[in-house]
């Protein structure tokens, strides 16, 4: 016993010292002097400027961008627009196809005197270095990263000594040009996210939004520039030298047939027709921008002050229907407690989620699993999403989720067919707690009813439906009955895994 405390004694000192050379050799970046700019007043005049014009005065105007490659053409029409800025804030920037031609379109947007500010989590932009250095490098693009990681090649080795600060990441997502127009959602940029990928579809959804909420969108934007865990690219990444990264970046797809098609969805796209017209067909209504405050990286902010707190506020009294989707669903023991309490009121309760076979991490998967049955039992419906959903489904009975894809990431819930969100924010603990998070909360019965209506349907042809079955759930799928007891996409390995995930004390984590 003596023998194995000294070798337990010796074995914590040894890792607390490589810890602390480790911080010593790699420290935080320090937070420095900076001038921060702010959101420039929207033009007069410009392709935008003439639609705004046609907005309902004090109102928001909102249309869904659901297919992958509308939501690109959206993002791509918009920058090709813009006169006199653009405020990009991303989780996750790809260096694939679509981010290639997206970084082109704001370089492009620099070249003739549109100002452009890029706002990346430092989490998702690895091997994109030198093309955020060089565009960091332009007189009219600045480039800041949220906590950004101590190491730049091998950043995941970061975790090791600086664990808490980098496990707190900006989740947010939105795309702002000339102050006038903005997109906001669960897609990031990256080829999975815009349907380029056959190996990885992600069925996702976004808003294209003008009017009142645009100014709101901008004001939070500089908040987050502004904030302590944001450092300007400057002081993060070595300048490099030579040929331009995103032009060479883009060239290595010349031979892709992908590459002309994604080009010319900003010529022949409907929203291409739209800006043309001035008129994007947006529903007027009201909106409400709810957004953590950027402190949420330092572990700063009140619980009340929360998103998902200040999120229920805001939706207020729910009545008779909640239906969400949310790709990682860990309710832990809080939000069961929440969702039992709904259905006590009289609330129909339902969740989309990702099937075992769908989903792309499984330690959040066994936290979902974890907490399945007591959700089960209180009374709530949940569903899981196939691993491919067949082209061939109708579109009337897809609903929201789009025509294809292998995994969810949308997230979105609707409330008594009156109200939906749209945003950043999952049901997790770390959506609720660790990562910033955004979106809007959307009067509309029109967007709110078609999300009901997917579920009452059933959501035929893309997802099982999970019901308990005396102590074990059982999966069925809603179209033809057939039903199993084993969990879909289950083998011995994973079975094995998501049981000792689930024993884990990490739910606070996932």
């Amino acid at each position: 016993m003596l023998l194995f405390l000294t070798y337990l004694i010796a074995t914590v000192v040894t890792g607390a010292s490589a810890v602390v050379c480790a911080r010593t050799l790699f420290p935080s970046p320090p937070v420095r002097a900076r001038a921060n700019s702010t959101a420039m007043p929207a033009p007069a005049a410009g392709p935008l400027a003439y639609a705004d014009s046609q907005a309902a005065s004090g109102q928001t105007g909102v249309a869904t961008l659901l297919g992958g490659e509308d939501a690109f053409a959206a993002r791509l029409v918009l920058a090709n627009a813009a006169v006199s800025s653009i405020d990009a804030q991303y989780y996750i920037w790809r260096g694939d196809l679509t981010g290639y031609l997206l970084l082109d379109a704001l370089q492009s947007a620099a070249n003739r005197g549109v100002r452009v500010r890029l706002l990346l989590d430092d989490n998702g932009t690895t091997g994109l270095d030198p093309e955020l250095a060089a565009l960091n490098a332009h007189p009219n693009i600045e480039v800041r990263l949220y906590n950004p990681f101590n190491l730049r090649r091998l950043k995941p080795l970061s975790y090791a000594f600086d664990f808490f600060r980098l496990n707190r990441r900006m989740h947010n997502k939105s795309f702002t040009v000339d102050g006038l127009a903005t997109i906001m959602g669960g897609r990031n940029v990256g080829d999975e996210y815009f349907g380029a990928d056959q190996n990885a579809i992600f069925v996702d959804c976004d808003v294209l939004a003008m009017g009142a909420i645009v100014p709101e969108v901008a004001a939070d934007f500089d908040k987050y520039w502004a904030a302590p865990s944001v450092h300007p690219a400057s002081y993060i990444l070595a300048q490099g030298r030579g040929i331009d990264p995103v032009s060479a970046g883009l060239a290595s797809y010349s031979d892709d047939p992908r590459l002309s098609d994604y080009r010319n969805l900003a010529i022949h796209s409907d929203i291409a027709s739209a800006l043309v017209n001035g008129d994007f067909g947006l529903e007027w209504t009201n909106a409400v921008l709810v957004s953590d405050d950027p402190i949420k990286g330092e572990g700063a902010v009140p619980r009340e002050d929360l998103l998902a707190v200040r999120l229920m506020k805001a939706v207020g009294k729910i009545e008779k229907k909640f239906d969400g989707i949310s790709p990682y669903l860990v309710p832990g023991s809080a939000g069961v407690k929440a969702f039992s309490r709904l259905r006590a009121q009289g609330v129909k309760v339902r969740f989309l989620t990702n099937s075992l076979e769908a989903t792309d991490v499984l330690a959040v998967h066994a936290g979902y699993t974890k907490r399945r049955m007591q959700m089960l039992r209180a009374g709530v419906g949940l569903y899981e999403l196939y691993a491919k959903i067949g082209t061939q489904i109708p579109k009337n009975k897809i609903g929201p989720f789009g025509s294809s894809g292998s995994s969810l990431h949308a997230k979105t819930f609707a409330v008594d067919g009156e109200r939906i969100f749209i945003g950043s924010f999952n049901f997790d603990p770390r959506s609720t707690t660790l990562n910033t998070e955004m979106g809007l909360l959307i009067k509309s019965k029109a967007m709110a009813s078609g999300l009901h209506d997917a579920f009452d349907n059933g959501l035929a042809g893309i997802a099982w439906q999970v019901q308990k079955r005396g102590r074990k759930p059982v999966w069925i799928d809603p179209e033809t009955g057939v039903s199993t007891h084993s969990e879909p996409g289950t083998g011995l390995v994973k079975r094995i895994a998501i049981a000792l995930i689930g024993r884990l004390p990490v739910e606070w984590l996932l």
